[in-house]
């Protein structure tokens, strides 16, 4: 971990109460294994969208693909969505001669909020869209103490 890092935690952590996997959450991406990220390929591109406050979208381009050539998975607070292994290609219509269009493995992962869920996943004119919804609890909505 860089050291302007941990000042920041150290900073922070003396003003929060019950933040401690946030930070440590972050001190792992610090790892050498978040500065992979810098070299993670662009493809296939993808949009985050925030729908409303607690509504969000992700949009992955998958032009060629079809909904049997991928996966989503959620795991331990990881969303993953990957191509599966490209099986030799049937061509209906004869040979292909030039392949100009990607159908290549992929891999992406995003990390997700404990009270985030995955409410669903729809391909539809290759765009992959996997929604979430923040689910707010009770005891987490903004209330008003009694004073006694």
């Amino acid at each position: 971990m860089t050291n302007k890092a941990l000042s920041i935690f150290n900073q922070l952590r003396p003003v929060t109460v019950g933040f401690d996997n946030v930070f440590d959450h972050f001190e792992r991406m610090f790892d050498d294994d978040f500065r992979a990220i810098s070299n993670m390929p662009a493809f296939p591109h993808y949009n985050i969208v925030k729908n409303d406050k607690n509504k969000y979208d992700i949009e992955i381009a998958l032009a060629g693909y079809n909904k049997k050539d991928i996966e989503v998975n959620l795991e331990d607070g990881v969303l993953s969505i990957k191509s599966k292994k490209e099986e030799k290609e049937d061509t209906k219509d004869g040979e292909i001669i030039h392949k100009g269009i990607a159908k290549r493995y992929f891999s992406k992962s995003f990390t997700i909020a404990d009270d985030v869920e995955v409410k669903g996943a729809e391909l539809k004119d290759g765009l992959l869209r996997v929604s979430l919804e923040r689910i707010v609890p009770e005891s987490k909505k903004p209330r008003t103490i009694d004073i006694k």
